[in-house]
């Protein structure tokens, strides 16, 4: 099988959102063809209040899924749909924005002030702009952990491992969302469908992700991977933990700005105009 190499090696950059929350973005507006479908990843890990607690006071968004993945702390979340509810430490909120949403998440630490997670954004095919908004809140319990022969541990938010499948299903762009924790010095050999835009993050250890090379990628380092059948990902003297995500390319215009993403810059100017105007919500 062709393994995948890597196209590209980056470090999450420090930035500020929502009314003041201080986190680390991987990738963002200016990356959209490299890694389609996919059009923002955002690293919100945290051990000062402070940096989060003011949140993301309530905002619209269309045209996008955003995907949030906690690993300590907690979000409260509200929207214009009535739903209210709290992600917990190993939870997903996997929230499509469709035709439009207006919604709020507010941020706390757990019982030291620590706060960890991570936001993904997707992008909606012009087919599933105007969709019908849904959240899917996906507790720790339901995802499920698979234990490999090489001693790497892997939960399956999305796509599947082995024999088992991840909880989000029914999702366009064919997602595969996975936590891998890499013992020291083993490896980690996954298929990847080809045809598929695929990165790994690191948040923990250091690790080899190109069987060609010699370099260790640690915290907070984002690798795209060129096409391929197959990553091979090597722990270093530590244990490695890495986010490793792909998706199905779109190859569709974008037309972007803030919490909106359509494809053109008349939907967009639209969509901006009806959320002056009151008429931004399209279902109840």
């Amino acid at each position: 099988m062709k393994t995948r190499k890597i196209k590209r090696v980056s470090t999450s950059m420090p930035t500020m959102e929502g009314a003041g929350v201080h986190l680390h973005r991987a990738f963002g507006n200016n990356d959209v063809t490299l890694f389609d479908p996919f059009l923002l990843f955002d690293d919100f890990r945290s051990d000062t209040p402070e940096h989060y607690k003011k949140g993301f006071p309530w905002h619209p968004h269309r045209g996008i899924e955003t995907i949030t993945y906690m690993l300590k702390g907690s979000a409260e979340h509200g929207d214009s749909l009535g739903n209210k509810g709290i992600i917990g430490r190993g939870d997903v909120q996997w929230m499509t924005a469709g035709s439009g949403i207006i919604h709020q998440e507010m941020p706390k630490g757990d019982s030291e002030g620590k706060m960890e997670g991570f936001q993904l954004w997707a992008n909606l095919r012009a087919a599933d702009k105007m969709m019908h908004p849904r959240y899917r809140d996906i507790s720790a319990e339901e995802i499920p952990t698979v234990t490999l022969d090489g001693g790497a541990t892997v939960k399956v938010i999305c796509g599947q491992v082995g024999k088992v499948r991840g909880p989000v299903e029914d999702v366009m762009i064919e997602p595969e969302y996975l936590d891998v924790k890499l013992p020291a010095n083993t490896v980690f050999v996954h298929p990847t469908p080809e045809d598929h835009n695929v990165f790994a993050y690191v948040h923990a250890g250091s690790g080899r992700f190109d069987e060609m090379s010699s370099d260790e990628l640690g915290n907070k380092s984002l690798v795209l991977f060129e096409p391929g059948e197959q990553v091979m990902i090597t722990a270093g003297d530590e244990e490695l933990r890495f986010l490793l995500v792909g998706g199905k390319p779109l190859g569709e215009p974008v037309a972007w700005r803030g919490p909106i993403v359509m494809n053109t810059q008349e939907e967009l100017q639209q969509a901006f105009e009806e959320y002056r105007n009151g008429t931004f919500i399209k279902h109840d």
